[in-house]
């Protein structure tokens, strides 16, 4: 008998209320903003009567926000190792971009229409509260840390700090470009590339600028 205890949470109706509930927080995080929505908007918009769900099945609010956030991580992550196996020039930095951007692509083009991930990512990775949420979620793969060295083995002359700043720019112009998008086809409004593999090989274009761009002021090499 299933007795939906804390020692076996993710078994029958359990698992299936927890999934509700990261549907439902996942939406309204994406529609409202997370600061503006409430554990008890989130249980009602699960289908669930007992505002304690979240507090039963995740903890707090933001051990919430870090199992949504895993549940993407780790389909992505598998994605980018597939994409890193195949690769191509290992010399030339628009494949390393490529692997960085294209597995998020694949991956909302996998998940059908509408999607909310873009939009929540957007969210947490411009608020210095919540950005340990997606850097965790990160953290555990190997992928991103191979991405980094490959992309730093293409520009070894770019300074460290002109190779962390425009990391974060890369990071950023990513998850905005993503976002806006995903909004975009969500309110059924044109976008400027027809799928996600071809917003993805715009986004790629625009990084391979941001990384190959010139350095001026105090970090220029020549």
């Amino acid at each position: 008998m299933t007795t939906g205890t804390a020692a076996e949470p993710y078994s029958g109706r359990s698992r299936a209320t927890r999934d509700a509930l990261l549907d439902a927080a996942e939406r309204l995080y994406a529609e409202q903003g997370i600061d503006n929505v409430s554990h008890r908007q989130i249980t009602a918009g699960a289908g669930q009567g007992n505002n304690a769900a979240i507090a039963y099945h995740f903890g707090t609010s933001a051990d919430l926000v870090r199992a949504v956030v895993l549940r993407h991580a780790v389909p992505i992550d598998d994605i980018r190792r597939r994409s890193l196996a195949g690769m191509g020039d290992p010399t030339d930095i628009r494949s390393w971009l490529d692997c960085l951007v294209r597995p998020l692509a694949e991956h909302l083009e996998q998940l059908g229409v509408p999607t909310w991930y873009a939009r929540l990512a957007a969210q947490l990775t411009t608020d210095p509260r919540r950005r340990a949420a997606v850097l965790e979620a990160a953290s555990g793969t190997r992928t991103i840390a191979v991405l980094v060295e490959g992309l730093g083995r293409c520009v070894p002359d770019l300074p460290e700090p002109v190779r962390a700043e425009r990391s974060d720019l890369a990071r950023l112009l990513v998850v905005q470009a993503f976002a806006e998008r995903e909004a975009a086809v969500a309110r059924g409004l044109p976008t400027p590339r027809a799928t996600w593999a071809e917003c993805a090989d715009g986004v790629t274009d625009a990084l391979v600028g941001v990384w190959l761009a010139p350095v001026t002021g105090q970090w220029r090499t020549s």
